[in-house]
């Protein structure tokens, strides 16, 4: 009997002070959903960084740290200290333990994205995610010289379509004075969105990028000795280097053993690394800015608990008159205490259930723009053990936090002539 009334009490309680209470409710809705966005995005962008190359056992470019290499080579961030010979990436595929190689040549930019020379091993080899393969969005792979495959958001943040004209920069700067204007490309394709690095690049054929460099010295091209686009087609342009390599081991048996011996190659000084270690080590760099933006976080609820409890002492002065008629109907003051106890639980575990739907809402909609327009690919899934916790929390902070007024009304209703006594109502 006592838990159903006490139940019955503070709900009723809480429905008659709903307008002063429904702004402390809504601040800390908010709060939560601002703490559950945090864990959930921090949980769906860690999970999609460590998945911006899958699939890839080896990253092969000159001799470099291991963080430097992942950062160019695959987040197009960054320069290479120095390039891969051409014949040794053929050497290379020569090699019966690597099942296959994705040649990659950067260097030049298109409005601010990277151009990335490679071949169509790119789009047949290249995975993301759960080892998902890459799509074609629109259009299809570069077949020709100056054919140009743009990725999604590149594509969409310029308005390319297919057969639209690009003008490659020299240099991989956002702003380049020197452009590659006698040789304009064409969009033959445009890749499906990712959510990874992939989605800010601009491919062409190793060919085609070493066609517009011809005759080019210390940046700028020597009047006289760059070709034409015809000839340039006519013409076998082989490159001379490249800057990195991606490799598949079909044998991960034999993954520690090509990457030592890549490493001590004495023909030319080279790193192999493993994508999936560099990335967890970069991760442990980045990763201490979201503990700190989620304890900034953690520490907005704990402000709005705290307002809470500053509602509930003020309220507090002004329910003599109710906690009176309690008490001379019987009311213990355990009983008093723990409306109190139960009114903050209450709009606390209230605050966490309406913040996890708000949140799921936002995300259902927000997902496919932010995919779109920032390239960040966040799955809808149900909740974490972690986030289960962070939810699971909010009451009992609430349950915490109102031992205070709780603990209050106990002592006044316990001492003589508190909360207005029982001889004192009947006299």
């Amino acid at each position: 009997m006592r838990l159903p009334l006490a139940l019955s009490l503070a709900a009723a309680s809480l429905w008659h002070r709903r307008r002063v209470l429904l702004l402390v409710t809504l601040t800390l809705t908010l709060s939560v959903t601002l703490l559950l966005g945090v864990q959930y995005l921090r949980t769906e962008v860690r999970q999609s960084f460590n998945q911006s190359v899958s699939g890839t056992d080896l990253i092969i470019g000159a001799r470099s740290g291991e963080l430097n290499l992942l950062l160019y080579s695959v987040f197009h961030i960054g320069h290479a200290t120095n390039n891969l010979r051409w014949s040794t990436f053929q050497d290379l595929e020569q090699d019966q333990r690597i099942d296959w190689l994705v040649p990659l040549s950067l260097g030049d930019s298109y409005q601010g994205y990277r151009v990335v020379g490679t071949d169509r091993r790119f789009l047949e080899h290249y995975q993301y995610g759960d080892e998902q393969a890459l799509a074609m969005d629109e259009g299809q792979w570069f077949s020709d010289l100056f054919d140009v495959v743009l990725g999604s958001q590149v594509a969409r943040k310029l308005e390319h379509g297919i057969g639209d004209e690009v003008i490659l920069s020299h240099g991989g700067g956002r702003t380049s004075f020197v452009s590659h204007d006698q040789h304009p490309f064409r969009v033959s394709g445009v890749l499906a969105p990712t959510g990874t690095p992939v989605d800010r690049g601009v491919y062409v054929s190793l060919e085609g990028l070493e066609a517009i460099h011809v005759g080019w010295e210390a940046g700028v091209p020597s009047p006289g000795r760059t070709l034409s686009a015809d000839a340039a087609r006519e013409r076998g342009l082989t490159p001379q280097t490249i800057t990195a390599a991606l490799a598949g081991v079909e044998r991960q048996i034999l993954t520690f053993r090509i990457q030592r011996d890549i490493n001590q190659m004495s023909a030319e000084p080279l790193s192999a690394i493993l994508p999936g270690v560099a990335l967890s080590q970069l991760w442990q760099v980045l990763g201490q800015f979201e503990f700190i933006l989620l304890g900034i976080t953690t520490f907005v609820v704990v402000t709005s608990l705290a307002g809470l409890v500053t509602v509930l002492l003020t309220l507090q002065s002004h329910r003599h008159q109710e906690i009176a008629v309690l008490r001379a109907n019987g009311a213990s003051p355990a009983l008093i205490a723990g409306l109190y106890l139960l009114e903050c639980t209450g709009l606390a575990l209230l605050a966490a259930v309406l913040a996890s739907g708000l949140w799921y809402l936002a995300m259902a909609i927000l997902a496919p723009w932010l995919l779109e327009v920032w390239g960040v690919a966040i799955a809808l899934r149900p909740p974490t053990l972690a986030e289960w916790g962070l939810l699971a929390a909010v009451p009992v902070a609430g349950l915490l936090v109102g031992l205070i007024p709780a603990v209050r009304a106990w002592r006044m209703g316990s001492r003589p002539g508190g909360w207005g006594a029982t001889e004192d109502m009947t006299s």
